[in-house]
Formats: structure tokens, C-alpha cells, sequence
């Protein structure tokens, strides 16, 4: 056989797809991946069926067609203070997608990528696929902050980026003014490109808005802001997103990205500027994630778990130890959706670099109460016969 590409040959599926995968075969709720089991707001089918009906169904523009573009910078200019142009807007099949295309854009053999550890799993293959190394940052539970010299020290010549997640999935967690004051500081003084990962910018629970790098001072020419409207509108299989950037950086992105997907459904296009355009159905959704976040995390307390501090996203975390199991976070994963009937990912599964805390696992909250309620019971009982009760 002729050779295989070192990045993917022999990488297994992602935990995410494991887990789910898990749940499928035993029928196990699953609190895994991130998505809501409920239908997407009715405004926003109805507005894809009659895009369906009354608009295009052939190729839009590459870029993305231009109520969507100009949608997302009124969005972030309502919502933010960002002040954007069309121009800045390069639609994406989805954020994984954007994440590609800024990496492939930016990237070059040998360039070091700062990453954050926990990650999202996808974004060292990505820097390796295009010879970028990456290199991790561990961050330290219970609230995952960024130090200073820690990212200092690890900063070479050779050093052209860093990715940003925030709000942090998977913990929840959200950087503070000054951390993000720090990040950007480090970004100006030793000439980096930052990758702000912003999905879960409109899934915050502190009563904080969103603040982006990209608004901070000196970081106009140097951060790409990358969305999503899977997350925002809870449809997580329409697979739109977007990244943004000044007009120059754009311009190269978006030929990174004619190059992956080319385009992205229209009549999704259409439907999400649309919805974009009607704060009320983002205030419903979050209203909705409110409330299963709040019941969720009551009911795994009230059974004597112990759930970390969280600010934002779909997730909550509970420590193992404390919350009485004996279990490293994947034992606890594959034992919990076999034995218990739930399925959950292990923090470890997204870590690299070493300094890996073993006994954190995060539980989705955007679910029905019902499913929320029958998982927390069904975990609290499988405690009790497994040997390993609360302390």
C-alpha cells in the first residue's frame, strides 16, 4: 500500500463520534455531543422552506451570498460593537470548516501554533495537515485561566499563531478582561495571528457580553473571529459558519476556502440572515439553554455530584473523585453509557501535551427537562451499584 498521510493514518474517530456512536448502539441518552434534541425554531424552518421554494438552489457565491454577509456584520455590530463590512465576511460550510480554511490560509511548514489545552480535537490535526506544529498550553481546572508566563515561555521565533476558544468548550469557562487584555498584549508584541474561536459567543449564561480579540486595540489586522450559527440557532447539521477579518486577511481566506467546500447550501444562507435579523428567536433559544442548564446542574448537585463553575456553552463538567467514583474520566465514559445508560465525554480525550487532569467529564444540558431528569437518576443509581457511592 502506498503511503498514507501521518496525520490521519491510524487516527481512530473522534470522541465525539465514539460516544455518540456508543449511544446509538445501546440506546443510551446521550449527553455527549453537543446538540439540542429538540426541532429548530419554527421561524427559522419556516424561513428555509421558502428560501427553498422562492430563491436559488444553485451555486450562491463563494463568499457566501450577501444577506448573510452583511446579516453577520449587523449582527456583531447590534450585538458586539463590532464595526464590519461585507468584505470581512467569508461564509463557511460550518466552523470546523472556517477554523480549516483560516489555518490553511496562515499556516506555513514549520510555523508553531499556540493551542489551549483542553481543545477542541480538531485543531492540531488541522495545524499539522498544513506543517504547522502545535504546541499546548494546559490550562488548570476549576477555572481553566491563562497565564502569562506560562504562554510566554513557550513563544519562539518561530511562533506564527494561537487558537482561542472562548467561551472555552469544553469547560464552559469564559477568559476575563484581562486575560483577553494579556492574549492580545502577547499577540501585538511578538507579531501573532490569533484564531478566535467564538462559536459559543451567544451561549453565555454570566450576564457578560461577548467580547472578541478582534476588538481589542491592535488586533484589527491580526485576529480571524470564526461563528456559527449551528450554535447560536441550536441546528447544529446545518453546518453554517463564518469567519471574519480584515479585508486583506479575507481575501486570502476565502481562497483557502473556495478550495474545501466552495459554498454552503444557499437556501441555509438565506434562512440564517434572516433569523439573524430577529433577536428574538436567539433571546427564545437562550432562554430555553437557561433553564435545562439551570435544572441540569441542579438535579447532579442535588444527587451529589460535583459540578464545576461554568459561564457559557452547552456543557457542565462534574469531577469524579469528589463527586464519589473511583474512575479516571474514560473509564467513566465508556463504564457510564454501557452500564448506566449515558453517554458523556472524557476532558481527557481532548488533551494533549501532558498535565492532563484524568477525572473530569462534561454532560450536554440543551436537552429536554425529561431526558435531563432520567440521566442524572440513572447515574446517580449506577453509583450506588457499582460500589462507589458519595462521601
Amino acid at each position: 500500500m502506498r503511503q498514507l498521510n501521518p496525520v490521519y493514518a491510524g487516527m481512530p474517530v473522534t470522541i465525539f463520534e465514539h460516544m455518540s456512536g456508543l449511544a446509538r448502539e445501546t440506546g443510551a441518552i446521550n449527553l455527549g455531543q453537543g446538540f439540542p434534541d429538540g426541532a429548530p425554531p419554527q421561524a427559522l424552518a419556516e424561513a428555509v422552506a421558502r428560501a427553498t421554494r422562492e430563491r436559488s438552489n444553485q451555486y450562491p457565491p463563494m463568499a457566501g451570498v450577501p444577506e448573510l454577509r452583511d446579516a453577520v456584520a449587523s449582527f456583531y455590530a447590534r450585538t458586539q460593537g463590532l464595526a464590519l463590512t461585507r468584505e470581512q465576511v467569508i461564509v463557511t460550510s460550518g466552523a470546523t470548516e472556517a477554523i480549516a480554511a483560516a489555518v490553511f490560509g496562515i499556516v506555513n511548514p514549520g510555523d508553531e501554533v499556540l493551542l489551549f489545552a483542553p481543545a477542541y480535537d480538531a485543531y492540531a490535526p488541522l495545524v499539522r495537515r498544513a506543517g504547522g506544529v502545535p504546541v499546548f498550553v494546559p490550562l488548570r481546572p476549576p477555572y481553566w485561566r491563562y497565564v502569562r508566563d506560562e504562554i510566554a515561555a513557550v513563544i519562539t521565533p518561530h511562533t506564527r499563531a494561537m487558537i482561542v476558544n472562548d467561551p472555552l468548550n469544553p469547560t464552559g469557562s469564559v477568559a476575563s478582561a484581562a486575560d483577553l487584555s494579556m492574549l492580545a498584549g502577547l499577540c501585538i508584541e511578538h507579531d501573532l495571528i490569533a484564531f478566535c474561536d467564538e462559536v459559543w459567543e451567544a451561549v453565555r449564561f454570566d450576564g457578560v457580553r461577548h467580547r472578541s480579540l478582534l476588538d481589542l486595540p491592535g488586533m484589527a489586522d491580526r485576529a480571524v473571529k470564526i461563528g456559527s450559527a449551528g450554535k447560536i440557532f441550536g441546528v447544529t447539521g446545518w453546518k453554517v459558519g463564518w469567519m471574519c477579518a480584515a479585508p486583506e486577511l479575507a481575501a486570502v481566506l476565502a481562497r483557502a476556502h473556495q478550495f474545501l467546500t466552495f459554498t454552503t447550501p444557499p437556501m441555509l444562507q438565506y434562512a440564517v440572515a434572516e433569523a439573524l435579523n430577529h433577536p428574538a428567536i436567539i433571546a427564545a433559544q437562550h432562554a430555553d439553554w437557561s433553564a435545562s442548564r439551570a435544572r441540569l446542574i441542579e438535579r447532579l448537585r442535588g444527587e451529589g455530584f460535583a459540578v464545576l463553575e461554568n459561564a457559557a456553552t452547552w456543557f457542565a463538567c462534574i469531577e469524579l473523585t469528589v463527586s464519589g467514583f473511583e474512575l479516571t474520566d474514560r473509564e467513566f465514559s465508556e463504564r457510564a453509557v454501557r452500564e448506566a445508560g449515558v453517554a458523556s465525554i472524557p476532558l481527557s480525550a481532548l488533551w494533549e501535551g501532558g498535565a492532563c487532569p484524568d477525572g473530569i467529564v462534561r454532560l450536554c444540558h440543551c436537552k429536554p427537562v425529561a431526558m435531563l431528569d432520567e440521566a442524572v437518576e440513572r447515574l446517580a443509581r449506577w453509583r450506588i451499584t457499582a460500589g462507589r457511592s458519595a462521601s
